[in-house]
């Protein structure tokens, strides 16, 4: 074929030529950066690494969570601890890279949902699209031959009539003597892809700043001890960037009862803890105590809260009199668990009352055994031969100078050791119900049995145990629990609800019969639109032959 007469040849571009390039500018900049932001492979990417930065939370205690945890931490590793800090590990989800990345997410979710959602919108609205010249060229396609005497627009209206009864919506169009029909269902595919993300971005938001108007607080109770629901009668408390006190219900929850079941049967798990219940009563304003009970994964739901178990373990009862045998010091105090047996550790400080300051750090054994080098042991959970061992201190405890410190620490370096360790006098050991003179005349300590009718030998309940409580509040539960609901439906609805078309189209033959032919067309994958077809144009079939009116039958006679 020659070339028009005006045809000009471009000159061939050269190494050596510079190439010209229209320059971005800041605006292009700026919407270059939204595009990528906003893309799906982006938000996909963002969604991923939120769970990778989330890792680090998991690995170290928060101090959002379990503040006493980053103070031993602290302790234990007094050289990292330090660097893990500056990186803010200890308060991962309200760092600024986590924060960064959870706003970007946000951001992007937000993006990419608003223009899908405008475009959904429009093809909602829009009819599906005119009938293709060619259907041989789409997936599925059949032909059929219509019943004798079919009319080209009764059989579109019988096909227009069967897709609308199965879900599609529909548009007739005419060409001369063809007619044909376009239907297309499956929007509900890209309506809950939709539903889908903006569930996840209802999540983003509900999480990050509805639960800053909650609280979360941790309480230990020893069985008969009660709690007030305020702020000062939490150990700890850790709020919500817009909590307000005034809006903490007042309840009184008491610890009546801690038993826990332990497999006895199978040697392999002996010992082994199999239920924990904590029964409680809580007490509302004006109204009766209500019982309650909390176990593990089965938290107790009152006053706006829900009150989970933690933690449990023995809390000794100890008595300390001094010479004259008057009470100086009486309390249940928390002993914390070691092992699974629970050899527990707990301190024991009377600052006042004796000559001098006394301070013990003891060693509770619910199952006191000796192994081979002496040393004592708890060889089972349970209370079979309970028994308590105490190394005295004296001196300054360190309480009068106002400052804060834990209740199950003591500080020996400044105190003097009187029995234990290098003294050379054995540490004070008690059992239920027993009791013991201190060192240098100070006094008498006893370790109080709490079920002294019980038989001898029988020493079941003979020392409390306590329960620690995470009492939390999030107000936006309910939303957080809407929105996973919708991102599951979204998410098996975009899953399997197909996105096809199909066509219908009449094309009369020279000899005065009726060609129906049938195809279809999916966006994405679709394994059954083949059969999805056949089975349209069986039924179409079928029901032309039902309604078409036999031809009249010559006459034989």
């Amino acid at each position: 074929m020659s070339r028009p007469s005006d045809h000009f040849d471009s000159k061939p571009a050269s190494a050596a030529d510079p190439l010209n390039q229209p320059k971005l500018g800041f605006v292009g900049w700026l919407r270059w950066f939204w595009r990528q932001l906003t893309s799906m492979r982006t938000a996909l990417f963002l969604l991923l690494l939120l769970a990778i930065a989330a890792v680090p939370g998991s690995l170290v205690p928060q101090r959002s969570s379990d503040p006493n945890g980053v103070t031993q931490y602290f302790n234990d590793n007094p050289d990292l601890a330090p660097a893990l800090d500056k990186i803010q590990a200890f308060d991962v989800y309200s760092s600024a890279w986590f924060s960064a990345i959870y706003l970007l997410l946000f951001i992007s979710l937000i993006g990419c949902v608003i223009p899908r959602t405008k475009h959904h919108l429009q093809a909602l609205r829009a009819k599906p699209p005119k009938t293709p010249v060619r259907l041989s060229r789409l997936a599925g396609f059949t032909t059929r031959e219509a019943p004798t005497g079919t009319d080209a627009a009764a059989a579109i209206d019988s096909a227009q009539a069967l897709l609308k009864s199965s879900g599609y919506r529909v548009a007739r169009f005419d060409n001369g003597s063809e007619a044909s029909v376009s239907a297309e269902r499956g929007y509900l595919r890209e309506t809950g892809n939709l539903v889908f993300h903006s569930a996840l971005v209802g999540i983003l938001l509900t999480v990050g700043f509805g639960s800053g108007f909650g609280f979360a607080g941790q309480r230990v109770l020893v069985e008969g001890q009660s709690f007030v629901n305020t702020v000062s009668a939490f150990d700890s408390f850790n709020p919500g960037r817009f909590f307000d006190e005034g809006t903490l219900e007042p309840f009184k929850l008491k610890l009546d009862d801690f038993s826990v079941d332990y497999e006895m049967q199978n040697l392999q798990a002996y010992g082994q803890p199999t239920d924990f219940e904590a029964k409680v009563s809580v007490t509302h304003k004006g109204q009766e105590p209500e019982q309650g009970s909390v176990k593990v994964n089965h938290p107790l739901r009152t006053g706006g809260s829900d009150i989970y178990l933690l933690g449990n373990g023995y809390a000794p009862t100890v008595t300390v009199k001094d010479p004259a045998g008057k009470v100086v010091f009486t309390d249940s105090i928390p002993f914390l668990p070691q092992d699974a047996n629970l050899t527990s550790v707990g301190v024991v400080k009377v600052p006042d009352g004796l000559a001098k300051q006394l301070g013990m750090i003891g060693f509770f054994y619910p199952t006191q055994d000796t192994s081979s080098t002496g040393a004592y042991f708890s060889s089972f959970p349970g209370l079979e031969y309970p028994m308590l061992t105490l190394n005295v201190y004296t001196g300054d405890l360190g309480l009068d100078a106002g400052v804060p410190t834990s209740v199950y620490t003591l500080d020996t370096a400044s105190l003097t050791q009187l029995t234990g360790g290098e003294t050379g006098v054995d540490s004070i050991e008690l059992k239920p119900g027993e009791s013991q003179e201190l060192p240098n005349g100070l006094g008498s300590v006893t370790l109080e049995n709490e079920s002294p009718d019980a038989k001898v030998g029988d020493f079941s309940g003979s020392v409390l145990r306590f329960a620690s409580f995470d009492i939390h509040r999030d107000p936006t539960q309910g939303w957080v629990l809407t929105f996973a609901v919708l991102i599951l439906l979204g998410l098996l609805t975009s899953l399997f609800v197909p996105r096809r078309r199909v066509w219908v189209k009449a094309i009369p033959n020279e000899d005065g019969t009726l060609r129906l032919e049938y195809a279809g067309l999916a966006r994405g994958e679709d394994p059954t639109l083949d059969g999805a077809v056949a089975s349209l144009a069986d039924k179409h079939s079928a029901q032309l032959s039902a309604t078409t009116p036999l031809a009249t039958a010559p006459d034989q006679t």
